[in-house]
């Protein structure tokens, strides 16, 4: 069973940076693709970055490029969301989530139903 906690969030003046975690429990972390989604008040769940199982790809929504960096730490079984210049339109409730067929892609998954499991969500609120 896969479970994934995220931590991180909070609120914040614009312009200012933030870490989100995500912590995985399961067996084969080292093997899974990990996504980072988020969704705001009346709006659908969008992709925001992604990372393959091996780390060596990353992908970004257009609106995160330059500003937002996902990364993992393996020995952790953690991946991370580095936010900086964040803007009040960051304003959401961020989710990570799980590729399990990752290894079998050649391209980061992108799609929430490309993704397996997800974690509660952590709030991020930016003001003006």
């Amino acid at each position: 069973q896969v479970a994934l906690v995220e931590s991180g969030g909070g609120l914040v003046q614009a312009g200012d940076s933030l870490r989100l975690s995500c912590v995985y429990s399961g067996r084969t972390f080292s093997s899974t693709g990990m996504g980072w989604f988020r969704q705001a008040p009346g709006k659908e769940r969008e992709f925001v970055a992604g990372i393959s199982w091996s780390g060596r790809t990353t992908y970004y929504a257009d609106f995160v490029k330059g500003r937002f960096t996902i990364s993992r730490d393996n020995a952790k079984n953690t991946v991370y969301l580095q936010m900086n210049s964040l803007k009040p339109e960051d304003t959401a409730v961020y989710y990570c989530a799980t590729d399990q067929h990752s290894r079998f892609r050649s391209r980061v998954a992108t799609i929430t139903g490309e993704y397996d499991y997800w974690g509660q969500g952590t709030q991020v609120t930016v003001s003006s």
